[in-house]
Formats: structure tokens, sequence, C-alpha cells
């Protein structure tokens, strides 16, 4: 039994590739999926200020919402494709880089079809954070550490859509409705610099 047990131990970290910076890396992974999951549910509140000012009936604005968790849902699954292509830190650079973008593109809106196609690109660019997030626990953490690791990142996860509302009523109220994207700036400035100095360039082969 100790010789089995050996055995599973070693089979549990054949793919583990310590991370050079392992705090920063599991930070960068928590950021980018609070900031993605935090989208899913911020713009709630604001969306009766939205449609006035974007001239849209209440079913329309219900699009807002609508096309984020759309996009989101169709590019979840090509993730796994496109990290095999594009390396792990060229695609999340890509997804937080164009969640910036889009973000920017949403506070700038002056039209229901312009903030609903910007919408859109926004759950499409933060549709493969999350995913790669927990691979990156996966491959650059022990078996020991990956059990309260994973746990950490599954708090992070509920936790954005519970405080969206929140912090989507404080930001529209003082503010205007436009903050709730323009509050994603400066978290993906932070996560991009994190990616940048904590994801290893790529991919860790499984033969």
């Amino acid at each position: 039994s100790y010789c089995w047990s050996r055995f599973m131990s070693a089979a549990a970290n054949l793919d583990y590739v310590p991370a050079k910076h392992p705090l920063l890396l599991f930070l960068t992974v928590m950021l980018g999926t609070v900031m993605t999951a935090l989208d899913s549910s911020i713009a709630n509140i604001a969306l009766p200020h939205m449609q006035g000012s974007l001239s849209a009936t209440q079913d329309q604005i219900s699009w807002v919402l609508t096309s984020y968790i759309l996009a989101t849902a169709i590019f979840i699954p090509p993730t796994a494709f496109l990290a095999a292509r594009l390396g792990r830190q060229r695609l999340m650079t890509f997804c937080v880089g164009g969640f910036l973008l889009a973000s920017m593109l949403c506070g700038t809106a002056t039209s229901l079809e312009e903030m609903v196609i910007y919408r859109f690109l926004q759950g499409a660019f933060g549709a493969s954070v999350m995913p790669r997030g927990q691979t990156l626990v996966m491959d650059h953490f022990p078996a020991t550490k990956q059990g309260q690791l994973l746990a950490l990142w599954g708090l992070g996860a509920m936790l954005g859509p519970i405080i969206g509302p929140t912090l989507g009523g404080y930001l529209t109220e003082t503010l205007s409705w436009r903050w709730v994207f323009y509050i994603n700036v400066p978290i993906c400035l932070m996560a991009l610099l994190g990616v940048w100095k904590g994801i290893p360039q790529g991919e860790i082969r499984r033969d």
C-alpha cells in the first residue's frame, strides 16, 4: 500500500511545473475570475439609467445582459483549442486586453445597438479567463495545494455576481452608469501586468 500511495502521489504531480511567482500567478487568476464574474451582474442596477440614455424600451434594454451571457456561453467551449494554438500567456493577454477594450467601448456607447455589440464582445473576450484560470492552478501548483486554491478560486467566481449589483448601484448613483464599465479599466491593467509577469510562456506537454 505504501508503494501504491507513492505511485499515486507521483502520478498526481507528473504535469506540475512550479511557477516562478506563484503568489502573483494566483492573484492574477483571482483578479481575472472576479472581473469577468462581476460583469455578469454589475450592469443590472444600471439598466433603468441606460434605458433613458440609449432610448430603449424595457424589453430592448434587457439585451445588455443577454448578449454578455450569450457570448460567454458560445466562447467557453473553444478555450482549450485556442490555448493549444496561442499558448496560455498569449491567450490570457488577448482575452484580458480585449475585455479592457470592450469595457471602454461599453462606457462610450451612444445607442442600444452599440451597447449590445460591445457587451457581446466583452462576454466573448471574458469567456476564456475563468476556465484558463482553473487550468493554471492545476498546472503550476502541487496536488497538495490544488484543493485549497481551487476552493479560493471558486469563492472568487461566486463573489463577483454577489457584489456586482451593490457596486453597480453605488457607481451609478455617485458617478454615472458608464462607470460600471470604466471600473474594469484599472482592474484589467493590473491583470495584464500579472499575466505578463506571472504566467509562464509555452504549454505543458501531456504525452
